[in-house]
């Protein structure tokens, strides 16, 4: 069949059974009802301490086909999935369905327990590095399946993820499992992606190296869904987990985009009092920042709140006065972490609160722009964060879909060209967020806005910036660099991508390399 956007879906995909196609970002409704966790107990006095990882697979009986979630505030600094499989493994544990928020570079180390047939499942919002790659040359027993941030708490809630086991690295936990994320050695923000975990799971098993007397302040996890607990040495690396700023992009090229960025968000209406935004943590993305807070001091206009992953770029804003408060599901830098910390105004939040687009209105709602990186971006203004230039899986959809679906305002930023290849092609190698979401691409040579946005176009005429058709952009790259030929792939599904609300807006197949 092919989805709404012409992209070929089968009916059946093996490994995952019968699939429903994408029908448009706002056309399927929710029905039925939230699922949940099972019925636990803890007796009084009773001691949720383990001595190890080893003790508490065996508590959690853990078995075959079970599926296990982890939380990726640690990103690079991780030191939990890992040695969670390897612990698995060796118990000769085999058919298990991995499914953290995200996967990162330093997840390689459990490609072997694929190979090995210790996990044959993959429900993440991504991969990169040797993972993307091994796992876009079929090495996984089923496809992988990719969901935004607000799809995987979407299919949580609504059962279509079913959590046996989380297994929640804590920065800070107490002796009766209260969890926060801002205290300790391993402090990361935000927990967001794993308040979910916690919430549905049937059994959730805390990992600290920072064990706290009772009870802990503040709470993000509360002890109420925390079955036992595991003291370890270290459960992240503080240099991976987070940067000790992020800082403005110096790249001239960056720097003309994001001010065309800023510029599209000003004539287009919605800089004015009480704006909300939220901005991506890549350079441009971030640059752009640095253009709104310009104009904002020069108009003495100040923004409601902020949404999203939160740098200290947007902490300083908020501090600064420029914006109200800030809704905060993960934190990139220390400077974010440590406003996180100390400031009453920014707010945790869940995935849920954050994207889900099946409950009564995620906080994505409520903006009135958000600005997005791409890997690509084609003529039906259609985005890809997935695959890059040969088709293999290197990014995360993330909350890039969720965001463009939720906003007034959905601005794409990214360079024309990368080396000697097209960024705005005629049709993306992978779909994540459909184009009528997206409302304008700007590229450091061109600004293209979605025919559909009459007003937005009526609203930049007279701005003097460089606004022609996205065909003119296709054009102007093509010129420079040639048409690039279609990849090679063969018909074997190795990844679909699954759109917020449970649908398949695309699947990846397997490159002919």
């Amino acid at each position: 069949m092919k989805n709404s956007i012409g992209r070929e879906i089968p009916d059946y995909i093996p490994g995952l059974g019968k699939v429903t196609g994408f029908g448009g970002a706002f056309a399927r409704k929710p029905v039925g009802r939230t699922a949940g966790p099972a019925l636990n107990t803890c007796l009084p006095r009773g001691d949720k301490l383990l001595a190890s990882i080893e003790t508490a697979i065996d508590a959690v009986g853990l078995k075959d086909g079970m599926t296990i979630s982890f939380h990726h505030h640690f990103r690079n600094g991780d030191r939990i999935l890992n040695r969670v499989v390897e612990a698995i493994a060796k118990k000769g544990i085999r058919d298990i369905t991995l499914s953290p928020s995200s996967l990162n570079t330093v997840n390689d180390a459990i490609i072997p327990y694929i190979e090995q047939g210790v996990i044959t499942a993959i429900e993440t919002s991504g991969a990169r590095g040797k993972m993307g790659r091994f796992l876009t040359e079929g090495h996984l027993k089923k496809p992988l399946h990719i969901r935004s941030h607000g799809g995987r708490a979407q299919a949580i809630e609504s059962g279509a993820i079913h959590i046996d086991v989380a297994f929640l690295g804590a920065p800070a936990c107490d002796r009766y499992g209260n969890i926060n994320g801002i205290q300790g050695q391993s402090a990361c923000g935000s927990l967001g992606y794993a308040i979910q975990d916690a919430a549905y799971a049937d059994q959730v098993v805390a990992i600290t190296d920072n064990l706290m007397a009772h009870p802990l302040f503040p709470i993000s996890i509360p002890q109420t869904q925390v079955d036992y607990i595991v003291v370890v040495d270290s459960i992240g690396d503080p240099a991976g987990i987070a940067s000790g700023a992020l800082r403005y992009t110096k790249d001239p090229k960056e720097l003309l985009i994001a001010k065309y960025a800023a510029d599209v968000m000003d004539y287009s209406g919605y800089l004015q009092q009480d704006f909300s935004m939220q901005l991506g943590s890549g350079g441009a993305s971030m640059a752009v920042g640095r253009f709104i807070k310009t104009k904002m001091l020069e108009r003495g206009i100040t923004g409601s709140f902020g949404v999203g992953g939160m740098t200290g770029v947007f902490a300083e804003m908020m501090e600064e006065g420029l914006f109200k408060m800030m809704f905060d599901v993960q934190d990139f830098d220390i400077p974010a972490i440590e406003s996180i910390k100390k400031n009453s105004n920014h707010l945790e939040m869940s995935a849920s609160y954050y994207a889900n687009p099946h409950n009564s209105g995620a906080i994505v709602n409520n903006l009135d722009a958000v600005i997005l990186s791409a890997t690509e971006v084609d003529v039906d203004f259609n985005v890809n964060v997935i695959t890059d230039s040969n088709g293999v899986i290197m990014g995360a959809s993330g909350g890039h879909c969720d965001t463009a679906a939720g906003a007034k305002l959905t601005i794409v930023v990214a360079p024309l060209l990368r080396g000697r290849l097209p960024m705005v092609k005629d049709a993306v190698q992978t779909v994540v967020t459909p184009g009528e979401t997206v409302d304008a691409i700007v590229t450091e040579r061109g600004i293209a806005i979605n025919p559909k946005r009459l007003d937005v176009i009526d609203n930049l005429k007279h701005s003097g910036l460089p606004i022609m058709s996205i065909y003119d952009l296709k054009d102007i790259a093509y010129g420079l660099c040639g048409k690039p030929e279609p990849i090679e792939v063969t018909d074997e599904i190795v990844g679909v991508v699954e759109y917020r609300d449970g649908t398949i807006i695309d699947v990846i197949r397997r490159p002919i390399f």
